[in-house]
This record gives structure tokens, C-alpha cells and sequence, in this order.
């Protein structure tokens, strides 16, 4: 039953996004920003729900009330496209920093650009940061919060961290909070799998971090405070649901819950994010 209701709540799910991205095409680059933001907000409110409903899982964010008023980075764990959905409903005119090869995509490229998300070519090396900068920096003078994965990808629950150089590239130039959001997604929307876990999808926003610090002193409470928080959530979702499938990674995690593990199972040197 568990399988039936994932394979159905794909199809709606994907049926529904080119649904609004063909219904809307006509007008949606003419229409002032704030109308365009409400049908993107009410794209992922209708997403979220039909993972309710369809595949039993609820989404839970809490604290996003962390976030400062105006400009921010919204720095966040990935493991699952839930946390896009999420953080558009919740961060008010997010700048999503994305791969390039996204803004290639037909119709929803075209979307994405209108809504001036950040393209990152990561086949520039050295010139990637540069170009990564000028766009925060327009999103900074409008106000914007940029919002970013540490990690440049999705990584599965119980995956050793690594936290890119970009977030505090950005971190330094910009002078702006980092706020750190920690979640447990992956446990119920595995990457590169269709089955969808019944439950509850959590994310919270923690305690910002102050611009200012070093590189080490920065990436340091940064992973700390996601890692040590997500394997939290982590441990809250296995205790509202003892049956929920245990990965080994999980597992190795529970048994030994050292935020700082070696690196493995990692994409080679220069095919990730930031």
C-alpha cells in the first residue's frame, strides 16, 4: 500500500508542476513580482498537501521565525527535493542558489530565471565563486534572502558532512546572518527512490550566526549546529515511528553520533556544488 500511494502521489506530484508551469506560461513573466511569488507559494502549499494526503506525510517546519528581518543566508541540510518545497513556503523572497544546468531545463528554466534564481556553473572552477557573488549581491540589494546547500547536494541521513567552501565565501563577502535550518527529510523521501514513508517531515530554523567570524570558527558552528540538530530530528522521527526503514548509514549513525565522522561516500573532487 506504502508503494501504491508513492507511485501515485509521483504522478500527481509531476502532473501538478507542469500543470501550473504550462497554465501559467502565458502571463506569469508579465504579472508584478508579489502575484508571482503567490503562485509559486501556492505550487509548493498544493505539493506539500498532496504528499499529505496522497502519501501520508505531513511536513512540519519549525522556528522560522530565526530568520532576521531583510537579507540573509539560509544555509540547509539536503537530503530530498521536500527541502525546496519547504523553504520556498517559509522564507519570504528566497534566491535559491541552483545548478546551471537547471536554468537549461525548458519552461521551468525560464521560471526560475524570472524569479531570479542564482545559476552556479561549476565547469568555470576558479570563475564559479566570482559569478556566484554578483548574483547574491543583486539579491542583497533587493532585500532578498539567498538560500543555499552547504553541501552542494543531496546527501542520504547518515552521510559524513562536508560543508563546501561557497557558504562562506558568501558568509564573508556579504556580511550577512547565516541562519542554519537542520532537518530529517531524507528518512521520508529518499533521494532517488519513489517510495514516500508515512510520518512527519521535519525541518527547523536555528539560532543565526552573526557575520564577522573566521573560516574555521564559522564552518565549525554552522555543521555543528545542523548536524547535531538534524540527528535529533532524526532520532524524534524513529521514535514516532519505530517501523520506519533503518538505512546502514542510519544505523551507523545512531550507534556512533560524532558530528565530525570521516568523509565517504562522496562524489569525486569538483563533480559537486559549492
Amino acid at each position: 500500500m506504502i508503494l501504491f500511494r508513492s507511485v501515485l502521489f509521483q504522478i500527481l506530484f509531476y502532473a501538478h508542476l507542469i500543470g501550473q508551469l504550462l497554465v501559467h506560461l502565458p502571463v506569469f513573466f508579465l504579472l508584478p513580482e508579489a502575484r508571482r511569488w503567490r503562485i509559486v507559494k501556492g505550487w509548493a502549499r498544493n505539493s506539500l498537501w498532496l504528499l499529505r494526503t496522497v502519501a501520508g506525510t505531513g511536513s512540519r517546519v519549525e522556528d522560522a521565525a530565526m530568520m532576521p528581518a531583510g537579507s540573509c543566508i539560509v544555509a540547509a541540510k539536503h537530503q530530498s527535493f521536500w527541502d525546496v518545497i519547504a523553504l520556498l513556503l517559509v522564507v519570504e523572497r528566497p534566491a535559491f542558489i541552483l545548478k546551471k544546468e537547471l536554468m537549461g531545463i525548458p519552461v521551468f528554466g525560464w521560471y526560475a530565471r524570472t524569479m531570479g534564481m542564482i545559476p552556479v556553473d561549476r565547469s568555470r572552477r576558479a570563475a564559479v565563486l566570482p559569478s556566484l557573488l554578483a548574483g547574491a549581491r543583486k539579491a542583497v540589494s533587493e532585500g532578498r534572502q539567498i538560500v543555499i546547500y552547504p553541501e552542494g547536494t543531496r546527501s542520504a541521513p547518515g552521510t559524513a558532512p562536508n560543508y563546501r567552501p561557497g557558504i562562506h565565501f558568501l558568509y564573508a563577502e556579504l556580511g550577512i546572518p547565516a541562519v542554519p535550518v537542520a532537518l530529517n527529510s531524507g528518512l521520508f523521501w529518499p533521494r532517488q527512490a519513489v517510495r514516500r514513508e508515512p510520518g512527519t517531515i521535519r525541518a527547523q530554523f536555528l539560532e543565526p550566526i552573526p557575520p564577522g567570524l573566521n573560516r574555521e570558527t564559522f564552518i565549525a558552528a554552522l555543521r555543528d549546529r545542523i548536524e547535531e540538530r538534524s540527528l535529533d530530528l532524526v532520532r524524534s522521527a524513529y521514535a514516532e515511528r519505530p517501523d520506519l526503514p533503518v538505512s546502514p548509514l542510519v544505523a551507523r549513525l545512531l550507534a556512533d553520533p560524532d558530528p565530525h565522522p570521516v568523509e565517504q561516500e562522496r562524489a569525486p573532487e569538483g563533480t559537486q556544488g559549492l
